[in-house]
């Protein structure tokens, strides 16, 4: 008797605000957008990496935890947002080194897994709402410091009412 395909699950690698940033994340989307994204799932997206079975899951949990980068510190001071796609983002303006160097760590070790490489620049940017009516561009008027010392493998997951981000793994920088 066959059995059933195994349950894929939707992860993503990312930093996760701590309380005080989150907060400050919420504040904030809250004023510039209509249909803000729920606080608990801020967050800034490392590497996107879809539907993946548990074999995948442990690769890239195996690779990830060979990451080795500092922790670092970046301001998040510039609103831009994607027009086509309705979406609202808050970002650095001058992303330090060491951020995209993490993204590309993840997404080297992703690719020994067997991973798709993205072909997109990387843009590093917390979504505040994914259904803007008219994106704002420019500078924060007052910027909100995270220190990164940490990433984490989250989950997308769907319910009745909606998505939630999960936090699966975490590991130090």
């Amino acid at each position: 008797m066959p059995t059933p395909a195994e349950a894929k699950h939707r992860l993503f690698f990312a930093l996760w605000p701590d309380d005080a940033v989150r907060k400050q994340l919420a504040v904030l989307s809250r004023q510039v957008c209509d249909r803000p994204v729920p606080a608990a799932n801020l967050h800034l997206t490392l590497l996107f990496l879809g539907r993946v079975d548990s074999t995948a899951r442990l690769c890239f949990s195996r690779a990830a935890g060979k990451v080795k980068i500092a922790p670092f510190s970046f301001l998040l001071d510039h609103y831009g947002g994607w027009a086509r796609k309705r979406i609202q983002w808050l970002g650095p303006s001058a992303p330090p080194a060491a951020l995209g160097e993490l993204a590309d760590a993840l997404l080297s070790a992703a690719a020994d897994c067997g991973f798709n490489v993205e072909k997109r620049h990387f843009v590093p940017h917390v979504t505040l709402s994914r259904k803007a009516k008219k994106p704002v561009e420019g500078a924060l008027p007052t910027s909100i410091l995270w220190c990164a010392s940490d990433f984490v493998l989250a989950e997308s997951v769907s319910s009745p009412n909606g998505v939630r981000y999960v936090v699966r793994e975490r590991w130090a920088l």
